[in-house]
């Protein structure tokens, strides 16, 4: 790893951090594509494989080029150190399988993106791991539900859809009391908006297929956490059940967290504005946006949040009816010529999506509700696009709502 300069600011770390270059001098982060690695001698591999000695052994492992982004990461997030994944989704699963066992609880907000309900509500539940979900913003509920057995809170702020935001130091502190700890999915937000550890996190989750590669190219998930949890609890893990980041995938979005502040930045701005027009709108009934004094933690994602509200908002369409607000919100992500109609988020295109039937699609009816995603829901992750262009093409199907 290069050495760093403390005073470097998170957008010099995140051109500058990487291993160290090769005898070529190369100025852009080297690819390493290879599954495997000579060793100078018997002995030495010996040692690399039992971990006496540094060394690359064998891709699943680690390579050079992963080395890179997970160097880079950790420290725009503050952390000691990062461990990489394939996915966002194998990054929890990962965190999962290194912190619990059958017989733990582990207790989360009910607003989660679906896919992580069902992950550790119903599929962890089949080898043993004990889960509640509770209010995103009810610190009382959470501390109501922590049981002897809790060895784990899991938060994601702001939440996917609807933008709720949790008090990340209270959380964490309500974890340590009760000697648990305490895991932040920081996707939306990213490190150049928010940095949990710098609240008492102890683990920061990623899905390096949203914001930190930025244009919808390859998929990647990360954990942030202090060298010991990476080294005893997640790398076993990962050397087990071989969930590895790609080596191309890491490259891309290692080159990816180089514009990350830049394009946050532009799309939070576009995001505050579309929200703002979205109120005005005869024929939305609400906006879910941090950026906005409507909302209702409005305050706190200020401070937590760099005071900037991110690129992620959500709106729901006026309807008599859940069938009459399925049907509404089709016709509006029916009606768009130019926005693209996709489930995921952190493209430098605006992606538009109707939750109740994508990401929360699988979840129950009652689950849905809990989390507060309705029929006329409609989420919008917005680009790079003009502004006046992202207006015309909801427009499209918004004015003829009313």
């Amino acid at each position: 790893m290069f050495e760093q300069d403390p005073h470097w600011a998170p957008e010099t770390q995140a051109v500058r951090v990487a291993s160290p270059r090769t005898p070529y001098g190369e100025n852009s982060e080297a690819l390493f594509l290879t599954s495997g690695y000579v060793q100078p001698s018997a002995e030495a591999a010996a040692k690399r494989f039992a971990g006496d000695e540094e060394g690359y052994t064998y891709g699943r492992y680690g390579n050079p080029t992963v080395t890179s982004f997970e160097q880079r990461l950790a420290a725009m997030e503050g952390a000691e150190a990062a461990i990489s994944t394939a996915s966002g989704m194998s990054a929890i699963l990962m965190m999962c399988m290194g912190l619990l066992k059958a017989g733990d609880h582990v207790v989360c907000s009910q607003s989660m993106f679906g896919s992580t309900i069902k992950l550790i509500g119903s599929d962890l539940a089949k080898f043993g791991v004990q889960s509640t979900f509770v209010s995103q913003t009810d610190l009382a509920a959470w501390a109501a539900a922590i049981r002897p057995n809790t060895q784990l809170l899991f938060a994601e702020t702001p939440t996917n859809p609807l933008t709720e935001v949790c008090d990340i130091r209270a959380l964490a502190d309500m974890a340590h009391n009760a000697g648990a700890l305490f895991a932040v999915d920081n996707c939306f937000a990213t490190p150049a908006l928010q940095k949990p550890m710098t609240m008492g996190a102890d683990v920061v989750m990623h899905s390096g297929t949203k914001y930190l590669d930025g244009q919808g190219r390859v998929m990647a998930g990360a954990l942030c956490a202090s060298e010991v949890l990476v080294r005893e609890k997640f790398l076993p893990v990962l050397k087990s059940a071989g969930m590895t980041l790609a080596p191309f995938n890491a490259w891309v979005v290692l080159k990816g967290l180089e514009t990350l502040s830049l394009r946050m930045q532009a799309q939070s701005a576009r995001a505050l504005e579309v929200a703002r027009w979205l109120e005005g709108h005869a024929a939305v009934e609400r906006v879910f946006y941090p950026g906005l004094p409507s909302h209702p933690q409005h305050e706190l994602a200020m401070r937590q949040l760099s005071g900037v509200g991110g690129a992620v908002l959500s709106f729901s369409v006026k309807a008599a009816d859940a069938d009459q607000a399925r049907a509404r919100a089709f016709h509006v992500l029916d009606s768009m010529k130019m926005l693209s109609l996709s489930t995921n988020l952190g493209d430098t295109k605006t992606l538009v999506a109707h939750p109740a039937s994508t990401s929360h699609g699988r979840l129950t009816e009652a689950q849905r509700q809990a989390a507060g995603v309705g029929q006329g829901l409609i989420r919008v992750a917005v680009g790079l696009e003009h502004l006046k262009d992202i207006q015309a093409d909801l427009s499209l199907g918004l004015d003829s709502l009313t």
